[in-house]
């Protein structure tokens, strides 16, 4: 496995200077946004995939720090209605492009979620069977989705994409191993999960018993965690606060070991190394309750324990 860094978290640096951040915590990848939900602070799609010395520029910046790129993201929402949607898929294209032009073969998206009909301009997440209605939403988002999807791992395999690794998160229609099962048996293989323990935390899903159900299939994984707050005794861990508003939310989304332990974290790495996954471990910092720097050097020193 190769200790790596979503590097968003490091927009506020060039390139270089994340780059030689990465170096000095002793990692080994970067996972780089490309767009849509990300900034894409350290991506220039648009330069990238016309200017081959752009690209070059790119890949001497991290050889000269010893990392290589595990994989681009472009985690956004192909199935938005409209618009929307076609801006969304129209990135997911360009990071397939610029993932063949790289040599890459992964790329980390989410599902995306359509409206809950023809006429929607929104999308609507369906989270239980009831009202009756509910059911004939998610008939009308499968039919939507499955059709798209075909079209997204028809462009993957035009660009030598091989893996398309989906986050499971909430506001998604595949946040689960059922779901995702079901769009594998529409569209294939090439669709697999990007391993984020952190959402499946708040989700109610136990990561551990998910890595065993999903060992065929494992393209990515995300080092993140959430911490229960006592606010969730009362407000459900259903809680639409902003991250920024830590303090009085139900959970966040906190540093690797402070809200599941040392120990935790190390059966996390032993049951995927029981699946035979010898793959990135990429870090995620969304930590705002402490400087993103401490969170970075908790969080990889951590990594570098369990990983041992």
């Amino acid at each position: 496995m190769k200790l790596g860094l979503v590097t968003d978290s490091l927009a506020h640096l060039s390139f270089p200077e994340a780059a030689a951040v990465c170096r000095k915590l002793g990692l080994e990848q970067v996972e780089l946004g490309c767009g849509n939900w990300s900034p894409a602070p350290h991506i220039d799609l648009n330069a990238l995939t016309t200017d081959a010395g752009k690209r070059r520029e790119l890949l001497d910046t991290l050889e000269s720090n010893g990392l290589t790129i595990s994989a681009l993201n472009c985690s956004g929402n192909p199935l938005f209605p409209g618009e929307k949607g076609v801006r969304d898929r129209d990135v997911v294209e360009k990071t397939f492009l610029l993932s063949e032009q790289l040599g890459l073969k992964t790329v980390v998206m989410m599902s995306g979620l359509p409206g809950g009909c023809a006429e929607d301009r929104t999308p609507t997440w369906i989270v239980t069977s009831w009202p009756p209605e509910t059911e004939s939403i998610l008939r009308y988002q499968w039919e939507v989705a499955i059709p798209q999807w075909e079209k997204l791992v028809a462009q993957a395999k035009r660009h030598g994409v091989e893996r398309i690794a989906l986050e499971f998160h909430g506001w998604q229609l595949v946040n689960n191993v059922e779901n995702l099962r079901r769009l594998q048996s529409a569209v294939g293989m090439t669709v697999g999960v990007n391993m984020d323990p952190s959402h499946l935390f708040w989700m109610g899903a136990d990561p551990l018993a998910m890595i065993d159900a999903l060992s065929d299939c494992i393209y990515h994984v995300h080092i993140k965690d959430v911490r229960t707050e006592p606010a969730s005794a009362v407000n459900t861990m259903l809680d639409t606060k902003g991250v920024l508003e830590f303090k009085t939310r139900s959970w966040n989304f906190v540093t690797p070991g402070t809200g599941h332990d040392e120990a935790w974290w190390r059966r996390f790495v032993e049951a995927l190394r029981a699946t035979g996954y010898d793959g990135p471990l990429s870090i995620e910092q969304e930590d705002y309750t402490i400087p993103v720097m401490d969170a970075l050097e908790q969080g990889s020193a951590l990594l570098h324990r369990v990983t041992a």
